[in-house]
C-alpha cells in the first residue's frame, strides 16, 4: 500500500462491518487488507471492464477496484472495493461477499 497511508471513505460502514467480520478496525485494518490483498489474484476482480470510476468527492474519478476472496482469516468470501493513488490506498468496501441473487 502506497506509504502505508490508509485512507477511509466511509468510516461508519467500515466500522459496522468490521464488527459482523470480527476485527478492530483501529489495530487490526492494516494487517486485514495486507491479508486480503496478498490473497487476491485477478480470478478474484469482481469490478468491472473498464473498471468504473468513484463518484466519491474524496477520490471523484479514480478507479475503484473490486475483488471477492476467501482469506484464511476469515470464515467466509470477503468483498473488498478500493481506489489507489501516489500517496494513499483508498478504502470504499470490506465486508463479507454478498453475491448477486441470480433472477429465476
Amino acid at each position: 500500500m502506497a506509504d502505508g497511508r490508509i485512507e477511509i471513505i466511509d468510516a461508519v460502514a467500515i466500522a459496522s462491518d468490521a464488527l459482523e467480520l470480527g476485527y478492530d478496525v483501529e489495530t487490526e485494518l492494516s494487517e486485514i487488507l495486507q491479508h486480503v490483498l496478498s490473497e487476491a489474484t485477478p480470478e478474484h476482480y469482481k469490478g468491472s471492464r473498464p473498471p468504473q470510476k468513484s463518484y466519491k468527492p474524496r477520490i471523484d474519478g479514480l478507479e475503484l477496484l473490486a475483488f471477492a476472496v476467501e482469506p484464511a482469516r476469515f470464515n467466509c468470501a470477503v468483498y473488498i472495493k478500493f481506489a489507489l493513488t501516489q500517496d494513499a490506498f483508498w478504502l470504499v468496501s470490506l465486508h463479507k461477499d454478498r453475491p448477486k441473487k441470480e433472477d429465476p
